[in-house]
């Protein structure tokens, strides 16, 4: 009787947990799918998917592209709160963009797109859980940012922000706030076209006008609203459409009838 082969005794049995850290990676084109952008240069989306514990020299991780990309990420979604809300100070874009961009947001886009399968980790953080850490998936997710930014420029990048970067409540940071600019705050995190508003009606006389006005929103029906301004008009609107439709939280309270 022929015994087992010696090197193969040798070997102790591997673990199914092992195992299923050798699993093949699936292929990038399904990424790219679900990302929305083909890479030219698919070296890049695999350098974004690197870690430091795998990479194989200096650069070769998704560090520097993480670096690039937070900074792409920051202006794509300050160039729409720009154009959004134009009456809007410093302090206030400087709030929105705080409240839409965290590190949080990037951990739930990555995990959306399903990176955690194609990362290329080293044994020890596949161990530890590595495809499910929300600090890795956060920085890969500012690294394929990066990588779509120099392989297809600023507007591809910006293409994919518009379409993935909906936050979860987009009217919590205009509570507190008035009705007009959630309005659009919520508009904008559906990547929809910035609310408008046209007067419906004008009565009473010049020194006492009051003012009827409709907002609308693509696809849903307009607001209507009144009042003795067309700003508290335009308010009125846009609280009334948010109340119809449950979008937000907004104070039971409207703006006070003043000039």
């Amino acid at each position: 009787m022929i015994g087992p082969d010696l090197d193969d005794a040798a070997q102790p049995p591997t673990s199914a947990r092992a195992r299923r850290s050798h699993k093949p990676r699936p292929p990038l084109a399904a990424l790219e799918a679900r990302i929305g952008h083909s890479f030219a240069d698919q070296g890049l989306l695999t350098r974004a998917l690197t870690h430091t514990s795998k990479a194989s020299a200096r650069g070769g991780s998704y560090q520097r592209l993480e670096f690039l990309g937070d900074r792409v990420l920051g202006l794509a979604v300050a160039d729409r709160l720009y154009a959004a809300f134009p009456e809007a100070d410093e302090g206030d874009l400087s709030r929105r963009l705080a409240a839409l961009v965290r590190r949080e947001t990037c951990a739930v886009v990555a995990a959306a797109w399903e990176v955690g399968p194609h990362l290329i980790l080293g044994q020890g953080e596949v161990m530890g859980g590595g495809r499910r850490n929300q600090t890795i998936l956060a920085d890969v997710c500012e690294a394929i940012l990066g990588a779509i930014y120099l392989d297809a420029g600023f507007d591809a990048a910006r293409a994919v922000v518009e379409a993935h970067f909906h936050p979860s409540e987009p009217a919590s940071a205009a509570r507190g706030r008035d009705a007009k600019s959630a309005l659009q705050e919520w508009a904008m995190g559906r990547s929809l076209p910035i609310p408008t508003y046209a007067v419906v009606e004008r009565t009473g006389p010049d020194h006492a006008p009051r003012f009827r006005i409709a907002v609308e929103v693509e696809g849903l029906a307009p607001g209507l609203g009144e009042g003795t301004s067309k700003r508290i008009a335009e308010q009125a609107a846009a609280q009334a459409l948010m109340e119809r439709e449950g979008i937000g939280a907004l104070p039971a309270a409207g703006p006070t009838e003043t000039a």
